[in-house]
């Protein structure tokens, strides 16, 4: 089941990112503060979060997402993390599909995703262009010498 975010995932939510081992300290302080400015300014239109759950109803994934400042109809896809337990049961395509389509619905045209161009990211990067998305640009040393932002985009009409 797919679902706004409410207080009682915060922690659940925490400990997927954690046990990704994906993201750096810094990188999970900044999904920490996301959080928080979501669940406690519920009025902000700045970012939306969803969780998704296992037929447990368990928290098992989580989707950061909201529209670019200054754009006119593109989205940013900020944070999306599944729980390493259960990657590949296609929860992560999921909450992808859910974002289109609020993005359609909301007359979007345009999704962003960055990510990094670490070895450990290519299986990421592969999800993406699996879902259609394009690289779009690539920043070479952005986050640190030899580890490039690489950003996908993927247009709607």
């Amino acid at each position: 089941m797919l679902r706004p975010m409410v207080d009682a995932d915060r922690q659940p939510v925490l400990d997927l990112i954690q046990a990704t081992g994906f993201f750096t300290p810094d990188e999970v302080k900044v999904a920490e503060e996301l959080i928080d400015i979501y669940l406690k300014n519920p009025t902000q239109k700045d970012y939306f979060i969803v969780v998704i759950e296992n037929e447990k109803k368990e928290v098992v994934g989580y989707l950061t997402y909201g529209p670019t400042p200054l754009t006119e109809g593109t989205w940013d896809l900020y944070w999306i993390a599944i729980s390493p337990r259960e990657q590949g049961k296609g929860y992560g395509q999921k909450l992808v599909s859910f974002l289109e389509e609020e993005v359609q619905r909301l007359r979007g045209r345009l999704i962003i995703i960055e990510t990094s161009s670490q070895p450990k990211y290519l299986p990421t990067r592969k999800f993406y262009e699996k879902l259609g998305y394009t690289e779009v640009a690539r920043i070479p040393d952005f986050y640190r010498p030899g580890d490039d932002r690489v950003i996908f985009g993927k247009y709607f009409r």
